[in-house]
């Protein structure tokens, strides 16, 4: 850190990475609020610039703490998905998988929204690939069956 922070400075920046709001933060951090939105919004710009070192350095270590990658989340998966057909639980496996290929792109859910007379909301969520059902397939019948066969290429 280039210089040392007075504590409202650092309340700033500690609210700034809660929020993501500059504003928001600037008021948190116990500053007036007795001006106009603009000149929180411009002290809150200023303050910002000033203490965006030790913002940095906060998020590093923010992320450092919470390292979660897909890799990470990936390798979890899988070793559910051991641990479920270990224990005979099919539904569990098949989740675990559906999870990985969603984690990846592969699998994505879409919502159709539907009005009736009443002009009421109607929400659904379909899978937007088949690849799912045949994931499915290949998850409750093993590797070698006739589902890793009928996979969409």
């Amino acid at each position: 850190m280039a210089s040392k922070l007075t504590p409202k400075q650092e309340a700033f920046a500690k609210a700034y990475i809660e929020t993501g709001n500059a504003s928001e933060a600037y008021r948190r951090a116990g500053y007036s609020t007795k001006q106009s939105a603009k000149a929180i919004n411009e002290n809150a710009s200023k303050l910002l610039t000033k203490v965006q070192p030790r913002v940095k350095e906060l998020q590093a270590a923010h992320q450092k703490r919470h390292e979660v990658t897909v890799d990470s989340l990936t390798l979890m998966l899988m070793e559910d998905r051991v641990l479920a057909r270990q224990e005979g639980e099919a539904n569990a496996a098949i989740n675990a998988v559906l999870a990985i290929a969603k984690l990846h792109g592969l699998v994505v859910d879409k919502k159709n929204v539907a009005l009736d007379a009443n002009h009421k909301h109607h929400h659904t969520a379909e899978p937007i690939s088949e690849s799912a059902h045949w994931l499915a397939k290949l998850l409750g019948a093993g590797a070698d069956s006739e589902a890793a066969q009928s996979l969409p290429h």
